[in-house]
Parts: C-alpha cells; structure tokens; sequence
C-alpha cells in the first residue's frame, strides 16, 4: 500500500497535464536518469519535452538537467504508479525503440518486457540472456527480476518452468526468502522430471537454510540425490554435497551429518575423484592423519578455491584444519563479493565469519561491528538476525547474563524447528563461557554434550575445552580421551594454533614444564590472541602453584594484558585474581566506555572514524541518514564528545 508521503506525490501528479505526466512516467520507468535517452524517448512519444520538462520542474517533483532527478524516490514511484498500466507498457516499448542493442542490451531487453502485454518467447529469450549483466547494474536482485519476467513472459511451459526456478534461485540469492517461496509454490511438481524434482528439493533446502530452519534444509537435499541415484550418479553426488555443505553450515545438527555420510559411503564414485564428500569420509573412517591431506588438497581445489564455489563448506574445511589463515581468506573473499554482487546471504556469512574470526582473534571491536551490519542486512532483507556469532562473543567475553539470554534463544529456535536441542558450536560456547567463569562442572557437562553424538570429529575447539575442564574436575580419564583426540587432530593439521594450543591442553594433563613453554612458543606464531592469553594463564598458574611466584608474575601479567586487550574479560579476571595470590596487583584496562555502546553504536563510530558520511553508513547500514545522526548523538553523549572528529582515534574504539 502506498504511504502517505507516496499518496500526496500522486495526488499532485494527477493533476497536471498528460503530456507532463507522461514525461514523469518516462523519467520513472528507466532509473538511471540518462538524460539523453529521456529525450530521445519523449520525442518518439511526440512529447513537447522543452515544455513538459519546464511545467515538471515548476512542480519541484523532479529536475530535468544532465542527469534526471526525482526530489524524492517515493516520488519516482508515485508517478510510475500514476500511470495506466497501457500508458506505462506505451512508455517502456518508447524507451526499448531508443536504447541502443548494442551498448545497452540488458536495459533494452528489460524494457522490452515491460512493453509486452502477453507471452513473447523472443523477449523472454532476450531476458533470460541478459540475465547476468543485469546482476553488474544492479546485483543479485536484478537478475531475479530479469528471470522472474522471463519466467512470465514465456509461453513454453518447460522453458517457464525452467526459467521459474532460476529466478526462485536468484531471489534466495538476493536474500528475498519470501519472494523465492512465493515463486517456488507456483512450480507444478507433477510435471517435471527427476532433474527438475531434484532442482526443485534443493531449492527447498536452500529457502529453509535461507529461514536458518537447521534440520530440514539438508533433508531436501537429500532427497534430491536420492532422486537421482540411478538416473544421474554424478547429479546425485553434487546434491550430496549440497547435503553435506548444509549440515555442516548449520553446526552439526544431531544426526544430520551421520545421514548424509552414511549415504555417501554407498554413493557412486566422483567424476573427478576425490572430492569434498570422499575427504570427510576418509575423516570419518581412517581419522584426521589420513584425510587431512586429501582435505587440504579439496580446498585449495585444481582449478580455484572451494571457497568460490562453496564457502560454508570452505569455511568448515579450515576449521577442521585449525587454519585461521585460510580462515581469513575466505572470510575477506566472502565480504568482497558479497558486496560486489549485492548478494545478502553472502554478505551475511562473510560478516557471520568476520564475527566469529574476530572473536577468536580478539578483536573485539570489529566482531561487534561485524554482528551489527549482520543485524542490518538481516532487518533489511526480512529474515532472522544469525545468533550464534553472538553467542560465541558473548562467551569468549565471559559475559553470563548476556550469555545465558542467548543460550535461551537458541533453545527455543531449535524447539521450534524441530532439531530439538542447540548445536555442536553452542555447547562450546557454553564450555568457554564457564571455563572462563572458573565453573568447571559446567563447562565439563557442556563440551560432554558437544562431543556425545560420534560421527565427524567435532568442532575442533571444544577439545581443549573440555581437558581443561574435565583436568580440575578431577576427570583425568576424560581429559586424556580429549588430549589423544586433540592431539591427533591438530598434529594432522601441523599449524601454529592447532599445536599451540595442543600443547597447553598436554600440559594440564602432564603437568610438565616443558608442554607449557612449548605452547607459549607455538602460540605467538597465531593469530588467536584469547587463546595466546590462555596459555600464559595456565602457565602462570602452575607456576605460582609451585612456589615461582616471580617466574609466574611474568606470565600472568603478560597473560592479563592479552586477555584484557582481547575482551575476554572472564580469563582476565581468573589472570588479575593470581596476580593478587602472588601479592601483586593487576592494572585494570577500562572498558567502561566501550561498554556503553551498543553493537550499533559502535560500528558507527568505528565508521565515522574512517571518515564516512551519514549517509555513506545509511547505504551500508540500511538506515536512514536521520537514524543515522540519532545514533550519533547518542554516541557522542555516552563518551563525553561534540564531534565526528573526536572520535577518531578514541579509545572507547580501539578494541
């Protein structure tokens, strides 16, 4: 329904001559304000464009200069609205007769398909051709259009089949769940074939992940391959791969996972033998030794990356390999063309990796940046903000009520879609915030149930989570289960991080001196700062606990300046408390400031400082400059500031 503000451009439309109109509804129907193609189209229309143009701007609704412009979108949209819809077909074939094939083919095809009034095989044709330049002007969303046009346009039923399921794909990769689901449900399943039944399955499971509907996602999926086991082994290998990609993606549902591998072990060998599926089988099977190469060799592929193909399931593979390097490729792949090609569900996962790598890293600042455009982009395309990238914040900071109102979240997503409890990642978030916490029992029982289900290795982290946790229980059994399977994992994978933090987790089994040097060493080769923090509060801690309280002070400064430095505020309080049992004192970090600021706040300020305008951070943010400025002032009350300039450089940001 048209807005108030819509509704008055209108009325004021309305009221002036035709020959006015139309010039408005020929400046509406082409957005990019191409001067010379406005006149080129009023003359072909017979308009007096000198006159008209003069009686428009009179009006102040649009300026008619070198570049087309409208004092308002909203009253681009009334005077396209204005028209009849013949008036407006009349317009885009004007437009379409004037648009030159040759430079502007994409712009011609699109107005030659808003000018047909019934099927046109040719046109449709034309669309779908034009397809992917579209996607250069305009993004992910522009190609959806041109092939939801198309679809409509056609009057084969195969080809608007066909074409249907393009553009539903397109609009799940635009982000518009709603429009996609829309589409799909006019798609008559009874006359395809199993190629398109399979596409079709997919599709469903791409929506559900779209709606972050954990379970269901790789259940069609699946059935897509098993649609095409027989028919087609190579088409039903690549949606197991779909399967897979989706299962993991979503944190290792229970039992999800152990479906689809299961399914692969007796699936047809791969046309290019071995891929992602024959790698996590061999994980499955032979152990982290065996597959880490073969996993290593998948994801740098032969031709390009995986990550340019399939980047959550890239994004698992580093994982596995303790790779934060690799990590941050990915991630910076993901945000480059996420935004190059308007796509928010790729946007999205780069800041969902942002996030979690920065967390991880810790740098606090750019994670709460990161959830906060997450957040943005998610309000601005209608779906669900993600929550466990929060979480994961939440519990490396050690904040409990936050924590805690997120783990409740969570539960109740995982009631509702029928997946029935949290995730592998959400229990070692609650296994890190209770470490962190010194609450070992709880920490302990929360890796217990990240690790409970078998099946893939489990998230390689809650490994040392859970030694350190089951080691000041008492549970030494347990502890040594975890160490064999961490230390497996991570020798398989040979990087800094994974053997740095291998080692701190051996030490706490051994209590050798030598375990917790070897992992200071290791560990300030890596990136992950927490966990370079850790290691020294573990280190310190044994050595106060023997009597060295000068050789442990060294370590626990450094490991609270690191901690601190990192937001990890739970492990720089455990850090500050033996400090004092060695009878000195910690110098605290504020973070008061910092801590005033919403993850909103914060990213604008963090904006501002880079010396991007209001309405810079408006486009990117999905806001309105006005919302903007509100922001603002709020940040400038909370640190005592008058000027965008102060805060360049304020500490409140550097964290």
């Amino acid at each position: 329904m048209p807005s108030p503000t819509e509704r008055g451009h209108r009325s004021r439309i309305e009221a002036l001559p035709a020959a006015v109109r139309l010039l408005l509804t020929v400046a509406s129907a082409d957005p990019t304000g191409d001067a010379a193609l406005l006149w080129a189209a009023a003359r072909h229309l017979g308009i007096d464009a000198t006159a008209s143009a003069a009686a428009a701007t009179a009006t102040g609704l649009a300026e008619f200069a070198t570049q087309v412009r409208f004092c308002h979108p909203l009253a681009r949209s009334a005077a396209y609205r204005a028209a009849a819809p013949g008036e407006r077909r009349r317009v885009h074939g004007a437009l379409a007769a004037v648009t030159d094939p040759a430079t502007d083919p994409d712009r011609r095809a699109w107005h030659r398909a808003q000018a047909a009034s019934s099927p046109d095989a040719d046109v449709a044709a034309e669309l779908e051709r034009h397809a992917p330049r579209a996607q250069t002007r305009g993004g992910t969303a522009a190609t959806a259009a041109f092939l939801e046009r198309a679809a409509a346009l056609s009057p084969d039923t195969a080809e608007r089949t066909a074409r249907t399921l393009a553009a539903v794909r397109a609009h799940i990769d635009a982000g518009m769940g709603e429009r996609a689901r829309q589409l799909l449900a006019t798609v008559e399943d009874t006359a395809m074939d199993r190629h398109r039944l399979a596409r079709v399955d997919v599709l469903r499971g791409q929506l559900a992940l779209l709606r972050q509907s954990r379970g269901s996602g790789t259940v069609f999926a699946l059935r897509a391959a098993r649609r095409l086991a027989e028919v087609d082994p190579a088409g039903s290998r690549a949606h197991l791969l779909d399967a897979l990609e989706m299962s993991l993606s979503t944190g290792r549902v229970t039992g999800a996972l152990d479906v689809v591998l299961a399914a692969a072990r007796t699936a047809a060998p791969a046309p290019r033998s071995p891929d992602a599926l024959d790698a996590f089988v061999r994980l499955t099977t032979e152990g982290p030794r065996a597959a880490y190469p073969l996993l290593r060799r998948v994801l740098d592929g032969e031709d390009a990356p995986m990550w340019t193909r399939r980047p959550a399931l890239a994004v698992v593979l580093a994982s596995e390999l303790w790779d934060p390097h690799t990590h941050t490729e990915i991630t910076e792949w993901l945000m480059k063309t996420g935004r190059a090609s308007g796509s928010p569900p790729l946007l999205r996962l780069g800041l969902v990796r942002t996030a979690t790598g920065s967390a991880l890293s810790g740098d606090l600042g750019r994670a709460q940046a990161a959830i906060a455009e997450e957040e943005a982009v998610a309000h601005a395309v209608g779906g669900p903000p993600v929550t466990y990238h929060r979480l994961q914040l939440a519990a490396m900071r050690g904040r409990r009520d936050e924590a805690v109102a997120l783990f409740e979240a969570v539960g109740a997503a995982a009631r509702a879609d029928g997946t029935g409890q949290p995730d592998t990642d959400v229990h070692w978030a609650a296994a890190v915030l209770h470490n962190g916490l010194g609450e070992y029992p709880a920490a302990l029982a929360a890796a217990r149930r990240a690790v409970a289900h078998g099946g893939l290795q489990p998230a390689g982290l809650v490994l040392p989570e859970l030694v350190e946790a089951a080691v000041r229980c008492g549970e030494h059994a347990a502890a040594a289960a975890a160490l064999e399977q961490l230390t497996e994992s991570t020798g398989a994978g040979g990087t800094s991080s994974g053997l740095g933090i291998a080692a701190y987790a051996r030490a706490l089994v051994t209590g050798r001196e030598e375990h917790y040097l070897e992992a200071v060493e290791h560990l300030e080769k890596s990136p992950l700062a927490p966990y370079r923090g850790r290691a020294r509060l573990l280190y310190g801690e044994w050595l106060r606990r023997r009597g060295r309280r000068r050789d442990s002070r060294a370590q626990l400064r450094a490991a609270h300046e690191l901690l601190s430095a990192a937001g990890a505020e739970a492990f720089a309080r455990r850090a500050a408390d033996e400090l004092r049992a060695t009878g000195e004192r910690a110098q605290s970090r504020s973070r008061a400031a910092a801590d005033r600021l919403t993850e909103q706040e914060t990213h604008i300020s963090r904006l501002v400082s880079t010396g991007a305008t209001s309405k810079e951070i408006a486009a990117r943010l999905h806001l309105s400059p006005r919302t903007v400025d509100a922001h603002l002032r709020n940040i400038f009350r909370k640190l005592g500031i008058t000027s965008r300039r102060q805060l360049t450089g304020h500490p409140a940001l550097d964290v």
